[in-house]
């Protein structure tokens, strides 16, 4: 083995470790990246040649996490790994979108880069590392890439910046981003704040970029030490200089005018598809099937070059929009009458369809993953089918995508979201993209905010979002306000940014070329924020704010707290009572101990199980009070008198001397088990907590009764109610 190790610095005392040479050398490239207990087993293959036909990056990014790395089974009845959950394919796509566009535009090989979490420090987030120990899994392969490239956390914590924070850091955070960048560039943002000012923004990512530069510079020293600074080299694509150029001179005039006709989405690309097709007659039948698909690679460059010249040189858009005009806007609320709460948000060819659903703490997310435990209460699930862009295809089960752009829009709203005492209901939204011509997950944000508050959830602030894109050259740049779908995959940049009227909540950047200024980037922000205002008042014209309630079919919720004490006994042995509670009201009841006390969830259909449920539950948890009358329950019948329960699990002793103002030598014909009987607590014994009960107390005395003296009773014989003692008691009553 050539073990070969470089140290990374970082600014809080601690260090990385890149090593190559021990693990997986029959991949192209790997590396061990360690930082304190946790390790990362970083590799990428790519293969020799690329397949026919193929005119596009192949490139595969896996993040997979090891239970074993913590110490635990996984859980579900395989006990094994299996697909990867949410949190893998969030990290893979942070990897992905940073490395992504620095591949040479002419390499077509499939290559996978597969980065996995083999040991894990429980206080050390591994999603900040993913990137790097990629990186360095390139920088000491053959494969061609223009890195490298690392990724870092950075987080705001009492008003200071700091790089790669631990769990526990984190969570006292008010702005928490994951930077990608080079040595040169930034290329990729994606995080959540706390309503923070574009300047702070900028200034995390400054932060970030400082960090980032070190990194780079280690990976080439590691490659230099490996002896990779020569790449393979390739063949990947057989071009034709003639064709290209004719396809320029006989396309480009047509194209631009079609680029300028604000046509709509559809019949813009049926007008762009009619001049290539009209192209491709030209060319001899014989040769025709052959020269397609350059046809289709030379034509598409005409396309880009149209529309980005008739933006940069004229200000025009391809709907006809200038650069900072938003498309039209209509919202409505309440679409869904048997929804808990839904809302249309149309911006466009845009559209979001989504419903909120109130639940309770049975229905909020389990998480169960390597390194982090414990419930959501809050979810957010998007949707994009194949017919929202008229794709006629089935659709096959959730994409990555699906999920980045859910969990962006999930940040988006999440720290608006009331928690505790202020909405006790675990939350589902749910946005369905009905159409798509771009920023469908920013039209999620806007109909979520408007989906909450129909549905009654007391949101802090409404959230709007805007995606902004790019158009730039040497000298010369346009920022463009909510792009369309062709902007966005035409352009330089796609960068969203939600938030209230007061900050950013969240955002997502993806760069596309080198060289981009902070001073775009400010710029950027600046015009983003007019934007998600200008919408902001639009949302706000159809919904200012909350709901003063929820709807009459929305299940109510009731919360209650009781002393922890009592805890078991609403629970019952095994359950008991608790299911009892459950089956004769209608209720579902939920309980957990939260700062030393019991917290109880009362959720019904009407508000007459939640009053059941809750009077049941107020009676197991009441203390019994001298004087108060009670309905209770005949429990059993002694020789001595009856034992009655007055409160759930607590029972006292009638005495058959307090049954009636006539002397009475048993209790058959008057009480038996399971009898209701009205009765008044005359005493606590002190000592016992034995309670002593009377119904004669509750009856009219007879005309002319008049008591007998009797001797003061034994504490053993009537007072407290003891099985044991209380047929000595009951021969000493009958011998007065």
């Amino acid at each position: 083995m050539n073990v070969i190790q470089k140290e990374i610095e970082l600014g809080n005392g601690e260090k990385i470790i890149l090593e190559t040479g021990k693990l997986a050398k029959q991949a192209d490239g790997a590396v061990v990246l360690r930082q304190g207990k946790t390790m990362l087993l970083a590799t990428v293959v790519s293969a020799k040649e690329a397949r026919e036909d193929v005119d596009f990056m192949p490139l595969q990014v896996e993040y997979k996490e090891k239970y074993a790395a913590s110490g635990r089974f996984p859980g579900g009845f395989l006990k094994r790994e299996t697909r990867p959950g949410d949190y893998e394919i969030l990290v893979s796509r942070l990897v992905d979108r940073a490395l992504r566009p620095l591949f040479p535009d002419d390499y077509h090989a499939e290559t996978f880069v597969t980065i996995t979490l083999i040991s894990a420090d429980r206080n050390i987030k591994p999603d900040a590392l993913a990137g790097l120990a990629a990186s360095a899994a390139l920088a000491v392969s053959d494969v061609p890439f223009g890195g490298p490239i690392s990724e870092v956390r950075v987080a705001r914590i009492d008003g200071k910046m700091m790089i790669n924070p631990t769990f526990e850091e984190v969570e006292k955070a008010d702005l928490d981003i994951i930077v990608a960048a080079t040595c040169d560039n930034i290329m990729m943002v994606e995080g959540e704040m706390k309503e923070v000012s574009e300047d702070d923004l900028l200034e995390a990512l400054k932060f970030a970029h400082e960090e980032i530069k070190k990194h780079c510079k280690a990976q080439m020293e590691l490659c230099e030490m490996v002896g990779k600074t020569v790449k393979r080299t390739y063949c990947h694509e057989v071009n034709d200089d003639e064709l290209r150029a004719a396809i320029r001179t006989a396309t480009y005039d047509k194209t631009y005018e079609v680029a300028k006709s604000q046509k709509p989405k559809h019949e813009r690309s049926d007008a762009f598809e009619a001049i290539a097709d009209e192209f491709l007659e030209t060319i001899p039948e014989e040769q025709r099937e052959e020269k397609k698909p350059l046809v289709a690679r030379y034509y598409h460059d005409v396309e880009k070059e149209a529309m980005r010249r008739m933006i940069l040189d004229e200000g025009v858009r391809l709907d006809g929009r200038s650069t900072t005009q938003i498309r039209p806007i209509w919202c409505e609320v309440d679409y869904l009458p048997a929804a808990h709460g839904s809302a249309l948000f149309t911006r466009g060819e845009t559209q979001s369809l989504t419903t909120v659903t109130l639940g309770t703490k049975m229905d909020e997310k389990m998480v169960d993953e390597v390194l982090v435990q414990g419930t959501e209460k809050f979810v957010l699930h998007y949707n994009f089918p194949p017919f929202s862009t008229g794709e006629a295809k089935a659709s096959r089960g959730i994409s990555r995508r699906e999920i980045g752009h859910g969990n962006l829009a999930f940040r988006a709203l999440k720290g608006m979201v009331p928690t505790g005492e202020e909405n006790p209901y675990a939350v589902r939204v749910v946005s369905d993209i009905l159409e798509s011509n771009g920023s469908s997950s920013m039209a999620t944000v806007c109909a979520g905010t408007l989906a909450l508050m129909d549905a009654g959830v007391k949101l802090k602030k409404p959230v709007s979002g805007i995606a902004m894109g790019l158009i730039s050259e040497p000298g010369k740049f346009a920022i463009l306000s909510d792009i369309l779908g062709d902007e966005d995959h035409l352009g330089d940049m796609d960068f969203k940014v939600t938030g209230t009227k007061d900050g950013i909540t969240a955002t997502q950047m993806d760069i596309k070329v080198d060289g981009l200024s902070y001073e775009v980037l400010a710029k950027a922000l600046a015009q983003a924020r007019e934007g998600r205002m200008h919408i902001l008042g639009k949302i706000t014209e159809t919904m200012a704010e909350p709901r003063a309630d929820y709807k009459p079919h929305t299940p109510r919720i009731v919360q209650i707290t009781i002393p922890k004490e009592f805890i078991g006994a609403v629970i019952g042995t095994g359950g008991k009572v608790i299911q009892e509670i459950q089956a004769v009201t209608g209720a579902t009841i939920v309980i957990e101990e939260v700062d030393n006390k019991g917290v109880v969830d009362v959720f019904a259909e009407n508000r007459d199980s939640i009053d059941a449920a809750l009077k049941w539950i107020n009676s197991i948890i009441e203390l019994p009070e001298v004087g108060k009358v009670y309905h209770g329950k005949v429990k059993s019948i002694v020789a001595f008198g009856a034992f009655v329960e007055i409160l759930p699990g607590k029972e006292g002793l009638l005495h058959i001397s307090e049954v009636d103002w006539k002397r009475l030598e048993n209790l058959d014909g008057i009480l038996k088990d399971g009898d209701e009987v009205d009765v008044v607590l005359l005493e606590i014994d002190q000592k016992t907590g034995k309670l002593r009960l009377s119904r004669k107390a509750l009856l009219e005395k007879p005309e002319g009764y008049v008591e007998r003296p009797q001797r003061e009773r034994s504490d053993r014989g009537d007072r407290g109610g003891d099985r044991h003692h209380g047929d000595r008691g009951d021969r000493r009553d009958r011998r007065r």
